[in-house]
Formats: C-alpha cells, structure tokens, sequence
C-alpha cells in the first residue's frame, strides 16, 4: 500500500520557525485537525503516548524515557501520560537549546487543578480543520496566506480568482463539506455524514465526560445543536441555555468544554474609548461548518431555503478560511465584531493588528455587493481614520469591485483563487 502524500499545511511554517526559537511547542486544535500527521513533519522521533507500550516507559521514569532520543521528539497524545509535561519541563530547564520537543494532544481537565508546567517552556500553535486553500493546493510547498497579506499590502488587485466562478451552491457544498482532513481526503459525499455525525456523538458523548456526569452528556449535545443555530450570531446567552434547556451555571460549564474541544468559539466584541454605545455580547461561531451542519441536519437544500442559515453557514464558513491567515499577521493580532447598541452600524470581523491597526470585513451572501454594503466600513474609517488600514465586503458573487478609498468588495474565493 502505498503511504499517502501530505499535504502542506499553513502551520507548517509557523512550526519550522518555531523550532529555531523555542525549545519546546505544543500544537492544540480539534481532534481529527491533522496535528499529528502536520507535527509527524517536522520530528526525527515519534513517540504516540496513546499506544501502551510505549506508555508504559514514560509513566514507570518520563524523564529516563525522554533521555537519548533523537531531537526534535514528538510526543503525540501527551496528555494520555501527564508526567511527561513535567519532564519535558526538566528538559528543557537543564537545555534550552531550540527544536528539542512537539507536543500534541489536548488539555485533560484533570490538569485543570495541577500548576501548568510549561508556562515559559513552551509556546503555543492553534490549528484548525483545512482550509479550501490547503485542498487545492497541488505543490509540496506550503501554501502562503494570500487575502489578508494582499490587503494590508494595498494589492487587492493582486488576488486570483479561480475559474471557472463558483456561485451560491458552490459555497454552501464547501462549508457543510467542512475541513476535516479525512472528510476533504478520505471520503465521498455519500460517507462524510456517517462521518461527521459519528465524530460529531463521539465527542459530545465520550470526550465530553471529562467534564460532566453521563447523564449530563446528552444535554451537553442540544447545547452544541443550539449553539450551531446561533453560529456567527450575536444573541443573548439565555437565548441559548433556554432553548437547550439548561440553567445558566451549566451553560456556562459547557461553554468552556466546547471551547477546550477547540469545536465553538466566542469571538469578543471590539471596544473602544471613543466609542461608548457598543455592544458587548461576543459573536459566537461554531469552528466548522460540518459540524454546524450535522448538529442542525442541513443539507445543501435546505440552507438555500432558510436566508438566516444561509448567512450563518457563509459567515461559518469564512472565519474557517480566515482563522490561519489572522495567525500569520502577528500573535498579537486580535478578532472582534462590532455593533452599537442602537443596531445602526454592525461590522461582522474587526482585525485589530498590533499597534491598534483594523481590518474592517463584512460577509455577504449576495452575488452583487453594492457600495451601501460597505457603508459601515465606511463608518469606521471616518471615525478612525488614523487606525484604519483597509475594508472588504466579502460575497459570493464572480467580481473584484473597487468601491474606493481602501475598501473592496472581493469574491470569497479570493481565499484560494
């Protein structure tokens, strides 16, 4: 059988420039993301800690077992064996020298009442599920962000658009595909659900009891379902906890656990001084539009059918594609949304760079943007026009439209074009 051709990933560069630097890395992410197979890339030794036999060593002396091992060590699934983050902090307390470990895995909740050993060890790196650029990409290099690069660069223009134009369909087949390495490489359409709605139980029901009694865990399930209905919304939390049926306390509990499953994410609305009626409710978005769809049952159709879950499932799948390029601006870059308290001006994504510089995006399910779509944008620019660094309305239309003045309208295939 013949062993399967890797693709590049995005964070394939991150790590290499990490493991220059820094003595020791820890790839966090969903299960099924591609860390280990990304983190395989970059090891002279691999070590799976899920396996028992080589459990066995590291659990009887981590620090004997660590010893003599050809650098950089992969140590996959760590948290099956706890101790072993403590002797790679012994390590790398007795040799700092860069490249010497990767970690892969999740943070067990039990570890939640240790002291963490690897802060000032290790650094972090976030990875998610494919993005369209990564499917596409036929080259053994790693593929470069591009959409984000060329709008800071004031080179819009620059960007590729595929061909032929993908339309409205064409979009909602992407996003409820979702980024699962195995859903893009490994499946046809006719099994990807099985997929995903098995991975999907898996997860709410036998990760989930890390952190909630079994009889909890089918409540932690229509949590997520209504989360998914939310995705890329901005609603009430008691929104939310009513319609799953639960109280405030638990909701609260089972936010955190999605977050740590890396599945659902709060993205914090933007504030500012001169700006005192905005809203401060987080937009909530679930991390993949497959899981979105297998906790609604969607398909394709039905989307189409439902303008709301439309938006959601394109605005979903959008900060999928954006998540690796944000990380490629800067580790201090930061992803908020905007509206005022009043409701007159809503920006979906503010990207604040290091140095208080903003990215201004809206999404748009319509295949002909009109400059009233980006007044917003315009909105922002006029009141910080120091700050602002550029604007994009993002659509499913086929055209790269200048609307002026540092601000566009771009197909959201420019991602991958």
């Amino acid at each position: 059988m013949s062993t399967p051709v890797y693709k590049p990933r995005s964070i394939d560069s991150m790590l290499a420039d990490f493991l220059t630097t820094f003595p020791a890395v820890l790839v966090n992410g969903p299960r099924a993301a591609g860390k280990t197979t990304s983190a395989r890339q970059h090891a002279a030794t691999v070590v799976r800690l899920d396996q028992p036999a080589q459990a066995a060593a590291f659990r009887a002396d981590p620090d004997g077992a660590l010893r003599d091992r050809v650098e950089p060590i992969l140590l996959d699934e760590w948290q099956e064996v706890p101790d072993v983050m403590g002797a790679v902090k012994r390590a790398v307390d007795d040799d700092p020298r860069p490249g010497r470990f990767v970690l892969t895995g999740s943070v067990r909740a039990d570890l939640e009442e240790r002291m963490w050993p690897g802060t000032g060890r290790l650094v972090r790196v976030q990875m998610f599920g494919m993005t369209e650029q990564e499917i596409r990409n036929t080259s053994p290099m790693v593929p470069a962000p591009k959409l984000l690069d060329a709008l800071v660069a004031g080179d819009a223009s620059a960007l590729s658009l595929p061909v032929p134009a993908h339309d409205l369909r064409d979009y909602i087949e992407r996003a409820i595909r979702g980024g699962f390495p195995s859903l893009v490489l490994d499946h046809t359409p006719n099994t990807r659900d099985v997929w995903v709605d098995s991975y999907l139980e898996q997860l709410l029901t036998r990760d989930g009891h890390l952190r909630i009694a079994d009889r909890e865990q089918y409540k932690l399930a229509r949590y997520f379902e209504a989360v998914a209905a939310n995705s890329a919304g901005i609603v009430e939390h008691k929104t939310i906890y009513d319609a799953a049926a639960v109280d405030r306390r638990t909701a609260d509990t089972y936010d955190g656990l999605l977050e740590r499953l890396f599945i659902a994410e709060q993205i914090p609305a933007w504030t500012s001084s001169r700006l005192d009626r905005l809203i401060k409710m987080p937009k909530r978005y679930v991390v993949d539009g497959a899981l979105m769809a297998a906790a609604l049952g969607a398909t394709v159709d039905t989307i189409l059918g439902d303008g709301d879950l439309l938006g959601r499932t394109i605005d979903t799948f959008v900060m999928a594609q954006l998540r690796p390029e944000i990380s490629r601006l800067g580790r201090r870059a930061r992803v908020h949304h905007l509206r005022t308290k009043a409701g007159r001006e809503e920006i979906d994504i503010v990207i604040e760079l290091p140095g208080g510089k903003l990215i201004g995006l809206e999404i748009e399910a319509s295949a002909a943007p009109r400059p009233s779509d980006a007044k917003h944008l315009v909105w922002l620019q006029a009141r910080f026009p120091e700050r602002f660094v550029v604007g994009a309305v993002l659509h499913t239309g086929p055209d790269i439209i200048e609307f002026g003045n540092r601000i566009h309208a771009l197909p959201i295939s420019s991602f991958w074009g």
